[in-house]
């Protein structure tokens, strides 16, 4: 059987799952993490839920039908969860040396993005910029390292957030993963600017 690992890790060597309109049903990778991955022309959902039942809610071919409203609700009402945000899911490799800004690692810290991170993922590290900004980086969905950034609302628009995206490809020896709102137009700049490569779209439910 498929796993969502196999699945990642082909997508980390550029081979996506085929553009056929189809959907590939695979077990969780863990109890926290369940939720749908759309890549072009292909949904990957990964549910401890009856593939019989996700597939007769999925006509094939409507591209549209795994990130839309009406599954995503039913799957949420089968698992007792809730719909996360759809992002944008992008990756980049790891980079040689030391990240082109100064950092501080920090522990402890309650700032709301560093409580997000620890909901979604584990073994997560924390830094700080003394320009004004955050870096989280930990292990998410089937294992990857993701990474988040945060700048202050009175450091933005100086780059600050595309040096923190790219920090996070000096402080792992793995590819990193980050999922980026759409809407959230700068993030999306930012992490495009530090090399992040958008390979799909992901929901989450939590």
């Amino acid at each position: 059987m498929t796993t969502l690992d196999e699945i990642l890790l082909n997508v980390r060597h550029g081979c996506f799952p085929p553009a056929d309109g189809g959907l590939t049903v695979v077990p969780q990778p863990s109890p926290r993490d369940l939720g749908v991955l759309s890549f072009t022309a292909h949904a990957v959902v990964f549910a401890d839920a009856d593939p019989a039942w996700i597939r007769g809610l999925l006509p094939p071919g409507d591209l549209s039908a795994p990130l839309g409203p009406a599954f995503l609700q039913a799957l949420a009402g089968r698992t007792g969860r809730r719909i996360g945000s759809v992002d944008l899911l992008g990756l980049a490799e790891p980079l040689p040396g030391p990240p082109p800004i100064e950092l501080e690692e920090v522990t402890g810290s309650d700032h709301p993005r560093v409580t997000r991170a620890r909901r979604y993922r584990d073994s997560v590290r924390v830094w700080t910029a003394p320009e004004g900004g955050l870096l989280t980086v930990g292990r998410g969905v089937a294992g990857r390292w993701e990474s988040a950034v945060e700048v202050e609302p009175e450091h933005r628009g100086r780059g600050l957030g595309r040096r923190l995206a790219t920090a996070a490809r000096h402080v792992t020896s793995e590819p990193v993963w980050a999922q980026v709102a759409p809407g959230n137009a700068a993030s999306v700049r930012a992490f495009l600017a530090a090399g992040y490569t958008p390979v799909g779209a992901e929901v989450l439910l939590v």
